[in-house]
């Protein structure tokens, strides 16, 4: 099973993600952990990486699939990969479908996690951390039981993220619309998408998606 997870900030895709890597034993390939991992270990690709952030440059796409193309050749991907947060553009897509076929390993299918904007913005400003044990709540959807008191630890200093405000989450969803949704008509094009509702309970989402899967 090779896929790719689409979904907005706040969509719940890491979470689906998680679940299907530890049920179905397939490993979430991150490009953002491909990344971190290549320039602390000082690769060539992470040499070339490193070198476009300290410029504050985004990381060339040639670089990115490079680093999927060495992490797809490792073992534990045999039964297939979970792309994550790669493709973020057509181009990206384009060279990405590429370089998996030249790998024999062609996509199976584009999975979109869907979710409403307003419930996606409800998700993002309401969450809160709790900042002496890292409980997480969210305002709207699972609050604590005693308003601003952490039902773990008792803790009273329940954290809310500075960029978690409404216009900030706004311009994020924004650039994603923009930028990334486009790949929902592509992958529809190709016969390959799956769109799964993101709204309701945890497992509910999981196990739509691997009935759709």
């Amino acid at each position: 099973m090779r896929l790719v997870l689409l979904g907005a900030p706040g969509s719940g895709k890491g979470t689906q993600a998680k679940l299907l890597m530890d049920r179905k034993n397939i490993p979430q390939v991150s490009t953002g952990d491909l990344l971190r991992a290549a320039v602390k270990a000082g690769t060539e690709l992470g040499q070339k990486a490193k070198a476009a952030m300290d410029a504050g440059e985004l990381v060339a796409d040639e670089i990115v699939i490079g680093m999927i193309r060495e992490r797809l050749a490792e073992p534990d991907t045999a039964n297939g990969f979970i792309l994550d947060g790669f493709p973020r553009s057509i181009p990206q897509a384009e060279a990405l479908d590429k370089m998996l076929e030249e790998l024999g390993q062609p996509l199976d299918k584009g999975v979109l996690i869907d979710v409403a904007f307003d419930s996606l913005l409800k998700r993002l400003t309401g969450r809160r951390t709790c900042a002496d044990c890292g409980q997480m709540y969210n305002v709207y959807f699972s609050p604590p039981k005693q308003e601003g008191v952490c039902d773990r630890c008792g803790g009273e200093d329940l954290q809310h993220r500075a960029d978690d405000n409404e216009e900030t989450i706004t311009n994020r969803l924004e650039v994603y619309q923009n930028q990334t949704a486009p790949l929902v008509d592509y992958y529809k094009a190709q016969g390959k998408l799956v769109s799964v509702p993101g709204e309701g309970d945890i497992e509910e989402i999981y196990t739509r998606l691997t009935e759709e899967l």
